[in-house]
């Protein structure tokens, strides 16, 4: 990925304004008539008290909803509000547990979030619909791969059959991109494997490691799951779908792209490995605010989290599904959406 594009914002100064104070009549003999009287030096300064503080301590605040606990969602949910409340101590992102992708759309369209986290093969669907969801920014690509420990006799999905596999969370964009990877490679889902589905993203990795599971299926370089693993005693092995099924998935306008994970990307693992993923995005709920919109955008552009730098939506998402305070920013920065 190309580097970010830095990008410095300046607001024109506003100067205060006192018209109006000391404009009262008074006694014109000597001192008197050349300065103002100790009630107006007082009404002076508590305008400017009243003034100045309603100016430097406007705040923003946004509720963002993430995932349960274990899984990429809340890792990125944590980064980011940190990122942005350390970049601008004036935005406030309150993070909010929910059950996924799914119920993050339903939570936006209802006004009850402001911004969602939301996996590609949901987010695509949904801007399509219609309704008001605008993106916000960019998240991160998430690269699908399984995972199994070092020792497994599992070395393709090929081998996934009649296996008992993690599939993730019921309402996860990740667990739909696993069904899509198994469809694709010539396994139904539901009947040539043995799916499992989690109330938490973070159970997968002890599921397989008590033998409770023989594959975990997941996304992304930074996703806890996969590092879990590659991180016990034994190591892990991970595969991508064939080169065939990579070739269905990725079609052109499809949600899923061809990714390479490259190698060194996990403890143990030598080799670059060619599978399927999706960007995954934050959506913002219809009518939230432009002013608060364009806030967190242009201090996300500020901040060093590069997968989710606003220029990364180019060449993502069409230009009217970008919200307008991103689109903002974007024009500011010179940047053009197609």
């Amino acid at each position: 990925m190309s580097d970010p594009i830095l990008m410095e914002f300046h607001s024109p100064d506003r100067a205060d304004s006192t018209t109006g104070i000391g404009a009262s009549a008074v006694p014109e003999d000597g001192d008197q008539a050349r300065r103002p009287t100790r009630r107006i030096a007082l009404l002076a300064a508590v305008g400017l008290l009243l003034t100045r503080p309603a100016r430097s301590a406007e705040t923003f605040r946004v509720v963002l909803a993430t995932a349960t606990p274990g899984g990429g969602f809340p890792a990125f949910g944590e980064a980011f509000s940190a990122a942005i409340t350390a970049t601008d101590p004036a935005v406030t992102i309150e993070r909010r547990t929910t059950g996924g992708s799914a119920e993050n759309i339903g939570l936006l369209r209802a006004g009850r979030v402001d911004l969602g986290l939301v996996q590609g093969e949901y987010a695509y669907p949904a801007l399509a619909e219609g309704g008001g969801l605008t993106v916000l920014a960019p998240m991160y690509p998430t690269p699908g791969l399984f995972v199994v420990q070092a020792g497994s006799a599992i070395r393709s999905v090929a081998d996934l059959r009649g296996r008992r596999v993690v599939l993730g969370t019921h309402k996860s964009g990740l667990t739909v991109m696993g069904r899509s990877a198994l469809n694709a490679s010539g396994l139904d889902p539901e009947r040539d494997i043995r799916p499992i589905f989690l109330d938490r993203a973070g159970d997968g990795p002890t599921l397989v490691r008590e033998g409770h599971a023989d594959a975990l299926w997941g996304g992304g370089l930074d996703w806890p799951g996969f590092h879990a693993l590659a991180g016990d005693p034994g190591g892990a092995h991970f595969f991508g779908p064939s080169e065939a099924a990579i070739a269905r998935l990725a079609q052109p306008g499809a949600a899923m792209r061809r990714l390479t994970v490259p190698a060194g990307s996990f403890a143990g693992q030598a080799d670059a490995i060619e599978t399927v993923g999706s960007w995954s995005f934050v959506l913002a709920r219809p009518g939230l605010d432009e002013e608060t919109a364009y806030r967190v955008a242009r201090t996300l552009a500020r901040t060093d989290l590069t997968n989710a730098q606003p220029k990364n939506l180019v060449g993502l998402v069409q230009a009217d599904r970008v919200n307008s305070g991103t689109a903002r920013v974007l024009r500011e920065a010179g940047v053009i959406l197609r």
